[in-house]
């Protein structure tokens, strides 16, 4: 057995390990650290299946936000669970949860082993035509050039659960800011962490939209990042989160759905079709679309993270 197979072997053992605890685990605060930590081993899992950008999503939704969220909820369940330390569900219901449980995964089992061995797929006529958009990586070609219109309805759902969340608070904090006021002394140790952390995370940020048109990467994963390190600061109390009725903070929140569009539409007098680009120019206008769905995404996933408005806004 070669090295990097039985590396193979560890890792999905331990992954299903991290999956068992964390169904198991006694409370929700331990299931989500359970999550967020299953979240990074599949983020590997996807790098030894060649899955790049992928994996670059995984850690910074499914390891990242997604956990942030996950622990502010958890947080905000430890006054209910302590209630409820003395209930529990009665045996027939854990026996139906288990019986779905296993009715679950044996079907998703049989779907994969049924798959047939060369699945029908797209890929030689979405490579055959990769380079009239300019780009060198495939999988950015498809979002933003094969299937543009479902991508940028993927972004207006982000703009639409931001509102939704803003929805959920009272009329007299509608415009206000998140949270509570930032604290005088932020504690040394995270505001030390988040102030190391950010410009690197930032660069990083940057260099991973920059290079997706070529490489691994794109606006989403870079997008991600950046709202990673919003988020820290925030999480560290250095920043404040911003009213939601500042202007800036409304116009970054659709900028990138609207760039998009526009240049869907503009498709239509300049190379004959709704999302079409004009020869050779292909990949300016792609990266220009993807500069400012970087700024989108940076700012509406810290915005569903930070929650809806519970400060008055300022006069």
């Amino acid at each position: 057995m070669s090295v990097l197979a039985a590396l193979d072997i560890g890792l999905a053992l331990l992954v299903f390990a991290v999956a068992a605890w964390t169904v198991f685990a006694p409370g929700a605060f331990a299931a989500t650290v359970g999550y967020v930590v299953y979240g990074l081993l599949l983020s590997l899992v996807w790098i030894r299946l060649f899955a790049v950008d992928v994996a670059l999503t995984e850690a910074a939704i499914g390891g990242g936000v997604t956990g942030v969220l996950l622990i502010g909820a958890a947080a905000r369940l430890r006054q209910a669970e302590m209630t409820t330390v003395g209930e529990a569900p009665s045996g027939v219901t854990r026996l139906f949860a288990a019986c779905l449980c296993v009715l679950v995964a044996a079907a998703l089992a049989g779907v994969v082993l049924l798959l047939p061995d060369q699945g029908p797929t797209l890929a030689p006529q979405a490579m055959e035509r990769l380079p009239e958009t300019g780009l060198g990586n495939p999988v950015t070609a498809v979002l933003i050039a094969y299937r543009s219109f479902d991508t940028v309805l993927e972004k207006v759902v982000l703009v639409l659960a931001v509102v939704g969340v803003w929805s959920l608070a009272a009329d007299r904090y509608w415009g206000g800011a998140p949270g509570e006021a930032r604290a005088e002394r932020p504690e040394p140790t995270l505001a030390f962490f988040a102030q190391m952390l950010a410009p690197i995370g930032i660069v990083v940020g940057v260099h991973i939209f920059w290079v997706g048109a070529d490489e691994p990467g794109g606006a989403f994963q870079g997008g991600a990042i950046l709202a990673a390190m919003w988020i820290i600061l925030m999480m560290a109390r250095l920043t404040e989160a911003p009213q939601t009725n500042a202007f800036w903070l409304r116009l970054a929140l659709i900028a990138g759905p609207a760039v998009f569009l526009a240049a869907g539409v503009a498709g239509v007098a300049v190379a004959g079709g709704f999302f079409a680009y004009p020869s050779g120019l292909a990949k300016p206008i792609i990266l220009f679309i993807e500069a400012f769905m970087v700024l989108s995404i940076a700012v509406t996933l810290p915005m569903l993270v930070a929650g809806p408005p519970r400060r008055e806004p300022r006069r």
